[in-house]
Parts: structure tokens; sequence; C-alpha cells
């Protein structure tokens, strides 16, 4: 079962204000930069990621059902920030670990812990697609 989604609530109004700036620098750690669904408004959302292959991985430690997943899922992508570089994601797709997704030793077994076993994987778009985007 996915994190308490009041941890998700007091994360959002407070904490998030803190480790996001820091967070989007360290590996292993990123800020996904999205847009609301029916706000309109601009949010950042820190996270734990990782790379399989040329996607970006988040894990989703209070379930599918948060508010930037939906934003992001419904948008077709995102931008993520991580290690000071910003990066155009799409083709989000969520899904559950079966136990063979690889993913640090040190993340399964925090996340194993808190019985979070569902991520959203992102492609980066290529830099020679983005040339035009300002």
């Amino acid at each position: 079962m996915p994190i308490d989604r009041k941890v998700a609530r007091f994360n959002r109004k407070f904490a998030n204000r803190f480790v996001g700036p820091l967070f989007s620098r360290l590996p292993g750690f990123g800020k996904v930069h999205h847009r609301g669904r029916k706000s309109g408004r601009e949010f950042s959302t820190p996270v734990k990621l990782f790379r399989r292959g040329d996607d970006i991985v988040i894990t989703l430690p209070y379930g599918p059902g948060s508010d930037w997943v939906k934003n992001v899922l419904a948008a077709g992508g995102c931008e993520i920030t991580t290690r000071g570089r910003r990066i155009r994601v799409t083709d989000p797709v969520v899904f559950t670990d079966d136990g063979t997704t690889k993913m640090p030793a040190l993340t399964r077994r925090i996340l194993s812990r808190v019985e979070a076993h569902e991520f959203i994987a992102l492609t980066p778009v290529p830099v020679s697609h983005r040339a035009g985007r300002r």
C-alpha cells in the first residue's frame, strides 16, 4: 500500500518548498515541472528518479493517483530538472514493478518497506527536437 495521502498533503504544502531546490541537484532526485489540468497553473514536484535504459523512471510512493501524475499523463509529458539540467520528457507510462525492474538496490529496499511498487516511465525528447523551444 502506498504512503498515506496525509503525508502527501503535508509534503505538498510544507516540505516540498524546502527540499525541492536541494533535491533537484542531487543524483537520483529531480523536480517534475507540470501544468494543472484544471487550473492551468505551473507546478513543480520533487521526485525520486532513476534511469532505465534511455527512459527516466520516477517512483510513485503515493501511488498513481497523485495530481502531478494525472497532470503529466493528461499532457502526454512534462519537463524534469535533475542534476541542474532541465529535460523535456514524453510518452508517460505508469507501471507496477513485478520485481524485475532494474533500479538501484537502495531504492528497491526503501520502496519495498513502504510497499510502493508503482512507477511512471518517461522518454526524453531528443535534443534535436528541443532546439526550437525556449
